[in-house]
């Protein structure tokens, strides 16, 4: 059985927006050649992929089942195509991408218009929260997580390293004093991230340590990268922040590293994360290779 891939692409767009209208727009079809196109495709399967009502369109049971065999057809024919050399031109449609906010706004968006320059058949379909998606119900090709691989539905590719540090303003260091040991952070205010558990750190000689704001003065808690960050920059406290977030403001001096000796413990990566296929369709891996090419090669927070 022959399937149409424009089909299979405007199914796999409404199945991710939901509308068959606007998918077929997306794709460049007419309203009416889009529901006519759709309903070929599943005349050709002999099953329902859409559920459509007067108000709402959602996935059959069948149509979830097949939408990863649809997304494995596409992005086989069009690494078939870029293994002809015709990528450039092959290299369409849409990616989405789900991101950090936080990360995004100060790496990822700088250097998109660089990506889409280059791949101008393409749209970037960027999600930023620093909630976590879950890839395969959200249908996205790829993310980014700072959290361990463990999902065996999804592979990845190293970014960078995520160091986590202390730090705090000079202000509030100059009201409360400088901690010169771990066990002076007892004495200090302590802003938690998400929750209050602690979190280990390491010193240089492999001392261990913790960052407990339970069992310090902590009496903020906050479940926002950037918030944390003006809060710290404010003088609430001392928090532990990603490198990359605090970066600028430790060089301009609006920020200072508090033991400076010690960082968290945690394999901290930055990963890409993708669902797991027999083939990497070429959009996602071109977006990777820049990625790593633009942050990964040299993080900007490093240097």
């Amino acid at each position: 059985m022959g399937l149409d891939t424009d089909a299979l692409r405007l199914f796999v767009r409404a199945a991710d927006m939901l509308n068959i209208s606007a998918a077929g727009r997306a794709l460049g079809m007419a309203p009416a050649v889009s529901s006519t196109k759709l309903a070929k495709l599943e005349q050709s399967l002999d099953s329902e992929l859409l559920h459509r009502t007067t108000r709402k369109v959602s996935l059959s049971v069948e149509g979830a089942d097949f939408l990863p065999f649809a997304r494995e057809i596409i992005a086989q024919e069009e690494a078939a195509l870029a293994a002809l050399g015709k990528q450039a031109t092959t290299i369409k449609g849409t990616l989405r991408f789900a991101a950090p906010s936080s990360f995004a706004q100060l790496y990822i968006a700088p250097i998109i218009p660089k990506f889409l320059k280059q791949y101008h058949n393409l749209t970037l379909d960027l999600r930023l929260s620093d909630v976590q998606f879950d890839l395969i119900e959200g249908s996205y090709d790829l993310a980014l997580r700072n959290a361990p691989l463990v999902d065996t539905s999804l592979k990845g590719r190293k970014l960078a390293d995520d160091r986590r540090i202390l730090c705090a303003a000079p202000h509030y260091l100059d009201t409360y004093g400088i901690p010169e040991t771990p066990a002076d952070l007892a004495n200090h205010h302590l802003i938690a991230f998400q929750n209050r558990q602690p979190r280990p750190l390491t010193g240089p000689a492999g001392e261990k340590a913790v960052f407990d704001p339970a069992s310090a003065k902590g009496q903020l808690i906050i479940d926002d990268g950037q918030s944390q960050v003006r809060a710290t920059l404010a003088g609430a406290g001392i928090s532990l922040n990603a490198l990359w977030s605090v970066h600028d403001h430790l060089k301009s001096g609006r920020l200072t590293r508090v033991l400076p000796n010690f960082e968290a413990s945690e394999d901290n990566v930055l990963w890409l994360i993708y669902p797991k296929s027999n083939v990497l369709s070429p959009k996602v891996r071109v977006f990777i290779d820049f990625l790593i090419t633009e942050i990964g090669a040299k993080p900007p927070w490093e240097i």
